[in-house]
């Protein structure tokens, strides 16, 4: 075993097995903190890529040095507290918040117990009851970027290489503004024969019904074929996606921080975005794409509107959203501000 990993200092925990947004941060994230401090992540369903240890591991690290546990989640900061206080292992506690709402009084009990927190987005620390670092999530640019020949990369996929493509990536539910987008394609598409509208994403038990009303007005409308669910994809296939695409959409009602719009943008895509979570930090609005009223769905179908029938301004805005990502929001910016917080808590 490295020794990293052997003696880490820092310890994320993903206590989830599938894919989810905060899944998706550990898994960008530690690799790039292991180059800069000893870092291993624990839990399930974490990709051999990824500096983990087994959770039993973390139970039994020595108690020769204080570490850090960041946690993410309730579940996380629980089993830190377990861990420091009935286990006796020296951890000092950090937790990230996402979260745009009023806390329940079991999660405030937990934030309350940590030693330091971060907030994702100033928004998201205005929710918390006591002083948060804000650290706003980047992208890894070297993922992310524009496609060397995006004909090419279509055919590759089984996708048009001359239609215009609207993507909108994430799970299907109604919280993600799923039936906005319906909405806005049924108007959209009746115009414009080349456009197509793309949506990825897990369906889960409790959105099915949601998903089959969708489908069924995609089916009356006639665009099956036009508006497709692609259903959930491998990540690496989801990255090629987001480079094949010419739009993206984010019509999100409600929002923790919101990665997707700027994983587009650092594929050089333009974006069209609910005034929610992070985006009106992110969005340069008309220069990198639109912010709109959330469930508005005729602004939502307006601002489609305006960047479908302008190719030129399309290209300019994509563009500007590359550089704009690589300029202020690269993953390597919030690896560093994290393990500077690491270090001092540390000290």
């Amino acid at each position: 075993m490295p020794e990293a990993l052997a003696d880490p200092l820092v310890v994320a925990p993903n206590l989830k097995r599938r894919l989810s947004g905060v899944t998706a941060t550990v898994v960008r994230l530690i690799p790039i903190q292991a180059r800069m401090i000893p870092i291993a992540a624990t839990g399930p369903g974490l990709p051999p890529e990824v500096p983990h240890i087994p959770l039993l591991r973390a139970a039994r690290l020595p108690r020769t040095r204080w570490r850090v546990w960041h946690a993410r989640r309730n579940t996380e900061m629980a089993l830190g507290l377990f861990f420091r206080h009935v286990l006796r292992r020296r951890y000092k506690l950090l937790f990230t918040s996402a979260a745009q709402r009023r806390h329940t009084g079991f999660t405030r009990w937990l934030i309350g117990q940590q030693d330091a927190l971060v907030a994702t987005s100033p928004q998201a620390a205005s929710y918390l009851d006591r002083p948060a670092e804000v650290i706003l999530h980047g992208v890894d640019t070297t993922i992310f970027h524009p496609p060397p020949d995006r004909a090419a990369l279509r055919r590759e996929l089984g996708l048009d290489p001359d239609a215009i493509l609207i993507g909108c990536f994430g799970r299907i539910r109604a919280q993600k503004g799923i039936d906005l987008l319906v909405e806005a394609g049924l108007v959209l598409l009746r115009s414009r024969p080349k456009v197509q509208i793309l949506m990825t994403g897990r369906i889960t038990p409790d959105q099915r019904t949601f998903a089959d009303e969708q489908l069924a007005k995609i089916a009356a409308a006639g665009l099956d074929a036009r508006i497709r669910f692609l259903g959930e994809l491998p990540w690496s296939e989801v990255v090629r996606h987001y480079q094949a695409l010419d739009l993206f959409a984010a019509p999100a009602r409600w929002e923790g921080f919101g990665l997707t719009p700027l994983e587009a943008m650092a594929c050089g895509v333009p974006t069209v975005a609910a005034r929610v979570g992070a985006y009106e930090t992110l969005i340069k609005d008309g220069t990198t794409g639109t912010l709109i009223p959330p469930g508005d769905a005729p602004a939502l179908t307006a601002a489609l509107a305006h960047w479908l029938d302008d190719a030129p301004a399309r290209a300019e805005a994509g563009r500007a959203a590359r550089a704009h990502v690589a300029a202020s929001h690269a993953i390597e910016g919030e690896a560093e501000a994290l393990v500077a917080l690491y270090r001092r808590l540390l000290a």
